[in-house]
């Protein structure tokens, strides 16, 4: 009998630190020293305690798992560390590739005769550095899921938040509590960030859908769709009668002495290796799938490839692919990003599901940019768990290669388990009644077509065709660019065949006048477009850049430009080397830009665009004359508050500068912000200069 406070206090601690056990034992590493019923009598004992003195409750107890009471909805979380998205190969031959890029990107650059090691190489030979350590690589198994972002503080769940765009995703911290091998508590108290796959089995979706068909509900296609539909519940209750499981493969972020709530934790270090980094995650209590495996070269990734396509269907969670990443921590710094994934690793995809269907037609869409892309319209066939009825032709070459033609049987497949793709036409299947196909020179939408120079692909020549004009009025005004609520596709249309509109920035000064009394437009909803227009005159730099419909111009690619250039001005005055000095941006893309913003039609729209429009401010700007950045080499340590991480190392890049991640004699400056980490210390033993935010920013002018 428990007599008083401290007492009950000590039996709670006891009961959590017994119950977290057996549920490590039993979700992570699925084993049982105890039986289901005697941990459960343990959990109606905790609950029972906690219930009389509800003042005793923590953050952490097993009890938390479930919230009582449905959240109103979830709220925007903006992630510390950007999500980013591997790029897919398919075939040994493009992981071939993908290894071939990563070894060029580390090579050394060439010796001279000076600095060569004395090598016999033969006459005329060229003199190479030798890579130090050829990259080694960890395959991963890739699992079918959906993707979670786990922020620790010493040691404790604070949030779970899904990746949403890379940068902002949703909390979703109530939900995954019930997801019983996510660990509220760590085994050591640290800041930590860390990434996984949240899952559901495959038995576990066969029960559901059961369910489900009993009570006359849609079926779920697969166990993904059943794990996001599940997260995406706003009853937490809901969540935990799912059975869902986790995997947790990678630590985004790692305190290292800094902070995530302004108070000091033991510091540690990164994990030199992927696999270390894995063993770490293990450590510290997380699930992690097992059948990771260490590749020394290329083709024993190939051949774990191999050995899992024929094993995942025995698996009782999904596995469509595997991941391979360069093992070392310091090679896959130095590989670094693109605008849109990472250098040092790609998702090797499974060959995916395919079945025979028959093209019924080919037709062709006009995208923003003026492409022209072909599509087959199919007879509806299930695959990979949906209705597929359309796929991508993609050019006048794959059409040839194919022999593609309209009443052909094909197999088609998703190519990532996303884009239906046509594998090979079946010729033996056709009737004779099947004509080759002729890529058109006209089309009726867009006028005449023409292939660009040195691609497979077409686009209008006329780059103010009709079918090209609508979609990027739609992308114009879409929520990714200046969010025009209440003008879609059918209000584009309208606008443009009443002549009401020829150009983005007549938008701007349409009156009610010109549209009460159209089709769709009353005068209640004409007065909620004109305030719409209006609330969305002022518009963020990467937004405006993503709304131009410049080729290759996504929301990543915005955003770096906007890290580097800050205004609009620098942007369109800048030589394409400039455009190329940003990490992430390539000579095409340069090249596109750099075209389109030479355009003398596209500097009149922009200004006429501007008299109406105002581009909020991204941050100073960045000067390119010569500063007390140029030749300099900086460490950054804690939290900047007026730029991103990432653009200060890219203002530093830009302005001259080199950044490296350790404090050295060789380091000129130590930017500290707020919270700095153990390199405050080093720089200070070091006499390593230290500036504060403000002086960094100073320097930059």
């Amino acid at each position: 009998m428990l007599k008083d406070k401290k007492q009950i206090k000590d039996r709670l601690v006891k009961l959590r630190q017994v119950i977290n056990h057996h549920r490590y034992l039993y979700h992570v590493l699925d084993r049982e020293e105890i039986s289901a019923e005697a941990l459960d009598s343990l959990k109606r004992e905790l609950s029972d305690l906690e219930k009389q003195f509800p003042e005793l409750i923590t953050p952490d107890s097993p009890t938390q798992r479930v919230a009582g009471a449905p959240l109103p909805g979830f709220k925007k979380v903006t992630h510390r560390v950007a999500q980013w998205s591997f790029n897919d190969v398919f075939t040994p031959a493009e992981l071939r590739e993908f290894d071939a890029r990563v070894k060029k990107a580390l090579a050394p650059p060439r010796a001279t005769l000076k600095d060569a090691p004395r090598v016999a190489l033969g006459f005329g030979a060229p003199l190479r550095t030798v890579l130090a350590g050829e990259p080694a690589y960890l395959a991963e198994l890739k699992i079918d899921g959906f993707k979670i972002v786990l922020t620790y503080e010493k040691g404790i769940l604070v949030t779970a938040a899904t990746r949403g765009n890379g940068r902002v995703g949703e909390d979703v911290t109530a939900n995954v509590k019930t997801v019983e091998s996510i660990p509220l508590t760590l085994t050591a108290p640290v800041n930590i960030i860390v990434e996984g796959e949240i899952w559901m089995s495959k038995s576990g979706l066969a029960a559901l859908n059961d369910k489900r068909r009993a009570a006359g509900e849609t079926l779920f296609a697969n166990p993904r769709n059943a794990a996001a539909g599940a997260i995406r519940q706003l009853d937490p209750r809901l969540v935990a009668e799912r059975h869902l499981n986790s995997f947790i493969y990678d630590i985004a972020w790692l305190s290292q002495g800094e902070t995530l709530a302004g108070s000091k934790v033991s510091p540690l270090v990164l994990p030199a290796t992927q696999a270390e980094e894995l063993k770490r995650l293990k450590a510290l209590g997380f699930k992690v799938n097992p059948h990771w495996e260490y590749c020394p070269d290329i083709e024993a990734v190939i051949r774990y490839w191999e050995k899992w396509q024929a094993k995942a269907v025995r698996e009782n969670y999904g596995i469509d692919g595997i991941a391979v990443k360069v093992n070392k921590r310091e090679f896959q710094t130095k590989l670094g990003y693109t605008g849109k994934a990472p250098r040092f690793a790609v998702a090797f995809k499974f060959k995916a599901e395919e079945a025979t269907t028959m093209i019924e037609d080919i037709i062709f869409q006009v995208g923003r940019t003026g492409v022209v892309t072909p599509v087959a319209i199919l007879r509806p066939v299930l695959l990979a768990g949906s209705t597929v009825s359309r796929a991508t032709l993609h050019n006048e070459d794959e059409i040839k290669r194919l022999d593609a033609r309209i009443g052909d049987t094909v197999i088609v497949r998703k190519a990532g388990d996303i884009i239906p793709d046509i594998v090979m036409v079946l010729p033996n299947l056709r009737t004779g009644n099947e004509p080759p196909f002729v890529f058109p020179t006209y089309l009726e939408a867009v006028g005449a077509i023409e292939r660009i120079p040195g691609q497979a692909a077409h686009r209008c020549v006329n780059p103010n065709s009709g079918a090209q004009l609508r979609r990027q009025f739609c992308h114009f005004v879409s929520k990714t660019a200046f969010d025009i609520r209440g003008l879609g596709r059918q209000g584009v249309d309208l606008l443009l065949d009443q002549k009401l509109i020829a150009s983005f920035p007549d938008i701007f000064t349409l009156k009610f006048g010109d549209l009460v009394g159209l089709p769709r437009f009353a005068e209640v909803s004409t007065e909620k477009l004109i305030t719409a227009i209006d609330r969305s005159r002022q518009i963020t730099f990467q937004r405006f850049l993503v709304a131009l419909s410049i080729a290759h111009v996504g929301e990543e690619i915005a955003d770096l430009f906007a890290q580097y250039f800050r205004t609009l001005d620098r942007l369109m005055n800048a030589p394409r080397e400039k455009l190329e000095m940003i990490d992430g941006i390539g000579p095409i893309v340069a090249q596109a830009v750099g075209d389109w913003f030479h355009n003398a039609e596209h500097r009149r729209m922009i200004n006429k665009l501007l008299k109406q429009v105002a581009i909020r401010r991204v941050g100073k700007e960045i000067t390119s004359h010569p500063t007390a950045v140029t030749g300099k080499t900086f460490v950054l340590t804690g939290v900047l508050s007026s730029l991103s991480r990432a653009a200060a190392k890219n203002r530093i890049k830009l302005a001259g500068g080199r950044v490296v991640n350790a404090v050295s004699s060789h380091v000129d400056f130590l930017v500290a912000g707020a919270a700095p980490g153990a390199k405050y210390d080093q720089a200070k033993g070091r006499g390593v200069k230290i500036i504060s935010e403000d002086q960094f920013l100073e320097l930059l002018k």
